[in-house]
C-alpha cells in the first residue's frame, strides 16, 4: 500500500529547470564556458558534475570555483524572484486532491530558499508535509541520501512510497534508496530511455492517472503535519 509520494521539485512540480540552466549559462559565459543544452543534460541532469570540472581544467582553484557557484546561486535566486507563477498548470489541484489520500514530501537538490521562491506565487506547499532540501550533510542525487532521510522523517519503508522524478540522476537516487519511481519526461530529456523507471509519463495528466492507479480505492483521509 502506498502511503506517501516523494516529489522532486524542479521540472516536476515547478517549471524551474529552464531557469537553473539559464543561471548557469549566464554565470559561466564570462569564464569562457558557453554551456549548451546537451552539456547541461550530461553535466547536471545525468550526473552531478556541473561545469566545475571545466573550470578546474582551466586552472581555477576551489575558492574561485566556490565564488562562481555562489554567483550562480544568486543569479538563480534573482531569476526565481522575477518570475511569476512557476508551478505547472494543474499541479496545485492535483496536490490538493492527493493530499487527502497520502502524505507527501519534496525531495530536492535545490536549497530550501530556492524552493520557497519557486512556490511563492502559489499554495502548493500547503499540501506538503516535509521538504528535504540541499544541505552540507547530504550527498546530492544520484546518491540516495535525501530519499533515505525522507523515508526516515516519514517513518516509512521504501515499498510504502513512490518517487516522482524528471532526470536520470533523480531516478538513480530513488532507485538507490529502494523506491519505485515514476519519471515525468521533460522537453530537455525528450526521447531519453530512463531504464529502471516504474513508469515514464509525458504529462501531468498521465502522471496523475498513474498515481491514482497505484493508490487504489480512496481510503481514510491522511492527517498531515506542517511542512519543514
Amino acid at each position: 500500500m502506498i502511503k506517501a509520494i516523494l516529489w522532486d521539485n524542479d521540472g516536476v512540480l515547478c517549471d524551474t529547470e529552464r531557469l537553473f540552466f539559464e543561471a548557469n549559462r549566464r554565470v559561466l559565459e564570462p569564464h569562457g564556458v558557453a554551456l549548451t543544452r546537451e552539456q547541461y543534460v550530461a553535466w547536471y541532469l545525468e550526473d552531478n558534475r556541473g561545469a566545475w570540472h571545466v573550470l578546474r581544467g582551466r586552472g581555477y582553484d576551489e575558492l574561485q570555483i566556490a565564488q562562481v557557484r555562489t554567483a550562480r546561486d544568486n543569479c538563480y535566486a534573482h531569476l526565481l524572484s522575477d518570475a511569476g507563477q512557476l508551478c505547472f498548470a494543474g499541479v496545485e489541484p492535483m496536490l490538493s486532491r492527493l493530499a487527502q489520500r497520502v502524505s507527501m514530501s519534496i525531495v530536492t537538490a535545490s536549497f530550501a530558499e530556492h524552493v520557497a521562491l519557486a512556490h511563492r506565487a502559489g499554495k502548493a506547499l500547503d499540501h506538503i508535509d516535509h521538504i528535504i532540501a540541499r544541505t552540507d550533510g547530504l550527498r546530492p542525487k544520484p546518491h540516495p541520501d535525501a530519499y533515505l532521510q525522507a523515508l526516515g522523517r516519514l517513518g516509512l519503508h521504501a515499498g510504502e512510497c513512490i518517487a516522482v522524478e524528471d532526470s536520470p540522476r533523480g531516478l538513480a537516487a530513488a532507485r538507490a534508496a529502494g523506491l519505485r519511481c515514476i519519471v515525468l519526461r521533460s522537453e530537455l530529456l525528450d526521447g531519453y530511455g530512463f531504464s529502471g523507471a516504474y513508469r515514464v509519463v509525458d504529462s501531468h495528466r498521465q502522471l496523475e492517472s498513474e498515481l491514482d492507479a497505484l493508490l487504489g480505492p480512496i481510503g481514510p483521509t491522511i492527517l498531515h503535519t506542517s511542512h519543514s
